[in-house]
């Protein structure tokens, strides 16, 4: 059965105001398209625990901090609706850039010390266009369940934030990052990267991997296992790394001591192609633990 293609504010209130009179649980996954496995992840454990399952697909022009990234992103409508029908999706909302915004905006969200550093450090502006639109599509669907990848960690952390900091309706649910065999965070940004690049591109879950190792072992340092995890890097002069950092997983700050759960994440350049990825980690197990 295919999925309700529906492009209207509107249309989809009215439509999903039928599936609240007859009791059904509403999930929600807002997505910017070029859907991949990582987003079937979402869409399945949405079918599974809901009864009713709605697709966001729109590229959100505010929260891209250069216009060529925004121009760049791929947009593959009709491949989408395949994706999301074979998985049993029931609505697709795909609005216009016009119909999110169909003014100036004047009212945003920003979610603060949770975006200070990370991506919000070199992405000035990208959460707040984030955390906007997210809570402009949970007014607009109104779901019971919405479901995030911990992909994307600092975004997941500003919304649970937001959610609960403004008694938002809604159950944030997090699902674990889907990876590629050789370990490369699944992304709708991977396609960009040539064969080559592709190829070295894993490297950057493989020093996640290090930091992840030194810490299960009883590394105290945050900066010692950080300068161990950058040396995965030095044989690859094609990547710039951008940041990687060891943050406590639910403010995103950076620690000063290992002696709890941190989050290990980096965000890297290869070519023009930024990839972003992060591994939940516990000190001083005795052994390696996999959380994402």
């Amino acid at each position: 059965m295919s999925a309700e293609l529906i492009p209207s504010i509107l249309d989809l209130r009215h439509r999903l105001a039928e599936v609240r009179r007859a009791g059904r649980v509403i999930g929600f996954v807002p997505t910017m398209g070029a859907l991949h496995a990582g987003h079937g992840s979402l869409i399945e454990m949405a079918r599974q625990q809901t009864d009713c399952v709605v697709v966001s697909i729109f590229v959100n022009p505010t929260q891209f901090n250069q216009q060529k990234d925004y121009d760049l992103y791929p947009r593959p409508l009709a491949e989408d609706l395949e994706f999301c029908s074979a998985r049993g999706v029931d609505i697709v909302f795909a609005p216009a850039v016009e119909e999110m915004y169909p003014r100036t905006q004047l009212v945003f969200v920003d979610v603060l010390r949770v975006t200070e550093h990370l991506c919000g450090k070199f992405r000035p502006g990208h959460f707040r266009g984030v955390t906007t639109v997210v809570l402009k599509l949970l007014n607009i669907v109104q779901p019971d369940r919405a479901y995030f990848g911990e992909k994307d960690a600092q975004q997941l952390a500003a919304i649970g934030r937001m959610v609960a900091d403004l008694d938002l309706p809604v159950q944030i649910v997090a699902v674990p990052t889907v990876r590629e065999a050789d370990g490369l965070a699944l992304s709708s940004r991977n396609r960009r990267l040539s064969p080559a690049e592709r190829r070295i591109a894993p490297i950057v879950h493989r020093a996640l991997q290090v930091a992840e190792e030194q810490i299960a072992a009883g590394a105290t340092d945050p900066q010692q296992v950080k300068t161990k995890a950058l040396a995965t890097f030095h044989p690859f002069p094609q990547i710039r790394v951008e940041y990687l950092e060891i943050v406590d997983p639910l403010e995103m700050q950076p620690v000063e001591r290992l002696d709890g759960p941190v989050r290990v994440a980096a965000a890297v350049w290869l070519g023009a192609t930024r990839l972003i990825d992060n591994l939940l980690c516990r000190p001083a197990t005795g052994q390696i633990e996999r959380f994402t």
